[in-house]
């Protein structure tokens, strides 16, 4: 009996190892980050697509378990296009740019803002929206300005325009960060900081579905655009989806998209085209 307890034992431990190199294997292509091409998304059958889970009405998982918003309306065209199911892993703001270089996804679709720091690591395909950042309080205490936020907490996520922004343009600010946007709306309804700030496009969301919370400042920096990411030097892919947004212009996607999913939040209090992209070309 020891001698069967022994050689079990050693099975399992045997198999522990050669479950943790093949681990360690997956672990080492991640960090390689090697991109699939067309053909191989195509032989899997799924492309990987890289959304939140928690932005609503832009990435987020409804009632039932299943993904809806902006981002996804779009990631289900592109699926099937492409001719292959969609396979939609949740990302954090901060975790977005790792995602792509690690080859856990093949796109992003979150609510991306394209900047020149990003480009440096990723790859944005043409914009499909355009965005500024918004500031969003209690109506008790409407934050209207800039100004009125020295001194006060301002809520942040972290790897957002909004952490970067206010960083580099108003140190005296103080900032509470959070790697969800849930947690850093959350915070604002607890009253952990006196304002929250992102894109002005959800906030303006958040603020018509949360009674006692208005957007004092509906625009501030630069107008800037939102795209599909995929990984560095992924130039098949790149040119696929950036053919894909051209040839989707001559049915108004993007319009069809803000009247499916975002016209319901906002109501008339957002003007589409202030906000939707069409065939890449941005229009002011």
């Amino acid at each position: 009996m020891k001698r069967i307890v022994a050689f079990l034992m050693s099975v399992l431990l045997v198999a522990g190892v050669l479950a943790g190199c093949g681990s360690d294997e997956n672990n080492i292509e991640n960090k390689q980050g090697v991109s699939r091409t067309i053909q191989q998304i195509k032989d899997s059958g799924f492309i990987k697509i890289g959304v939140f889970c928690d932005k609503k009405p832009f990435g987020y998982v409804d009632e039932n378990g299943t993904y809806q918003g902006y981002d996804v309306y779009f990631g289900n065209r592109i699926a099937k296009d492409m001719d292959v199911s969609v396979e939609y892993v949740p990302v954090e703001a901060a975790s977005r740019v790792e995602y792509l270089k690690t080859g856990k996804v093949d796109v992003i679709l979150a609510n991306f803002t394209v900047t020149k720091e990003r480009s440096e690591q990723v790859d944005f395909c043409l914009p499909y929206m355009k965005v500024a950042l918004g500031v969003v309080s209690p109506d008790n205490s409407l934050i209207k300005d800039v100004k009125d936020l020295e001194g006060k907490t301002l809520i942040v996520s972290k790897g957002t325009t909004a952490e970067t922004y206010f960083t580099k343009n108003h140190p005296n600010v103080r900032l509470l960060k959070f790697d969800q946007y849930s947690e850093a709306f959350n915070a604002l309804l607890d009253g952990r900081g006196d304002a929250l700030s992102t894109d002005n496009t959800e906030v303006l969301a958040w603020a018509l579905e949360n009674k006692g919370f208005s957007v004092g400042i509906e625009s501030l920096g630069d107008i800037d655009t939102i795209a599909p990411a995929v990984q560095k030097d992924n130039t098949e892919l790149l040119d696929w989806i950036n053919n894909e947004i051209k040839s989707l212009a001559e049915e108004q996607f993007f319009h069809k998209d803000y009247e499916e999913t975002l016209k319901p939040v906002y109501g008339d209090a957002v003007d589409a085209e202030n906000l939707v992209v069409e065939g890449g070309v941005v229009t002011k």
